[in-house]
């Protein structure tokens, strides 16, 4: 009788991999060595080495995601290295891993469902818990930045973050309660901000939906992790690499749109950034335009109603540092030391 087949466990539960399934087929057949620069609960990773990848080297900055796949991890033998580290240092988290090169990069950008889900983090609104927000733990916390700025400054975190058009009136409503008390609660930051935009009409997020992602954006520098994350991802792949990245809002598509078309060279302008110099194609793009889930992916997984997936192959072209003006960034990350 035939030996059994030892079933590989299955990985962490509790992130649900958004755009799984078209990111699959456009980068298939999937071989060689991948690099999952933001691993959260193994999603991309499991799918990756089940479409036959023949190693990946997973990265999170997120302790607590890296000790829950500890066991799944140690069941995928060397075909599976787990980093702790940024993604924006993961060609050289790479190469100290022994890879000289990439055939794959796949960056899964933003908070996980698995750090939304507990309230001791501090992400989520619908869970009151304290206002944290920090992915790996180090650095300011939300609370920290909610208690400590000036109005301006927030003003200008809640705007050009989280794209929220009453920043101002946000920022001194937060100015005006702290002076009684410090802010220290997800609940109380979110019924504050509730009670100066009111509740949402039908159809409408929470209205302290734009507050929550600004300082989120902020405590972990997100927008400028993206950034060099792209280049890195850039300096790693070999030729012929693919490069694949889910972004959740517009800002964060906006960047990862314009990185790939000024990489392929084309370099018109537009309203969020000035033309730039063109120069020898770096990347050519797969997807034409960024892929959105079915309506079958949105009725399991609401929460991957605001994803987009663009995919780019890398050419020899050497690799080249990202113009940030031309990247149209937020004004904030635009000065100098910011990204």
């Amino acid at each position: 009788m035939a030996a059994a087949v030892r079933r590989r466990p299955d990985p962490p539960a509790g992130h649900v991999p958004v755009l799984r399934d078209p990111l699959l087929a456009a980068i298939a057949p999937v071989r060689g060595l991948w690099v999952d620069g933001t691993f959260g609960a193994g999603g991309y990773t499991s799918a990756l080495l089940d479409a036959g990848a023949a190693q990946v080297i997973a990265i999170d900055r997120d302790p607590s995601a890296l000790a829950a796949a500890a066991d799944w991890a140690a069941s995928c033998g060397t075909r599976l290295t787990l980093i702790e580290g940024r993604f924006g240092d993961l060609d050289r988290l790479a190469k100290g891993a022994g890879a000289a090169a990439a055939d794959g990069v796949v960056l899964d950008i933003g908070v996980s469902s698995m750090q939304l889900d507990q309230a001791e983090r501090g992400f989520s609104f619908s869970r009151d818990g304290p206002l944290d927000m920090r992915m790996g733990g180090a650095g300011p916390s939300a609370a920290d930045l909610v208690n400590r700025l000036e109005d301006d400054a927030l003003a200008d975190i809640l705007h050009q973050y989280g794209e929220e058009r009453a920043a101002r009136r946000v920022a001194r409503a937060i100015v005006a309660a702290r002076t009684a008390a410090p802010i220290t609660r997800t609940a109380e930051l979110a019924r504050l901000v509730s009670g100066v935009l009111g509740p949402p009409r039908p159809g409408q997020t929470h209205p302290a939906t734009r507050t929550f992602q600004a300082l989120r954006i902020a405590v972990n520098d997100e927008l400028g992790e993206l950034v060099r994350g792209l280049e890195a991802a850039e300096r790693l792949l070999a030729p012929g690499g693919l490069l694949a990245v889910v972004t959740f809002h517009s800002l964060e598509d906006r960047i990862v749109k314009r990185f790939i078309q000024l990489a392929a060279g084309r370099v018109g302008g537009s309203r969020h950034a000035p033309e730039a110099a063109p120069g020898p194609a770096r990347f050519v793009p797969v997807t034409r335009k960024a892929v959105g889930p079915t309506e079958a992916e949105l009725h399991a997984n609401p929460r991957a109603r605001s994803a987009r997936l663009r995919i780019a192959r890398r050419t020899a072209a050497p690799a080249r540092p990202a113009d940030r003006q031309a990247l149209g960034l937020p004004a904030l990350l635009r000065r100098p030391g910011a990204v």
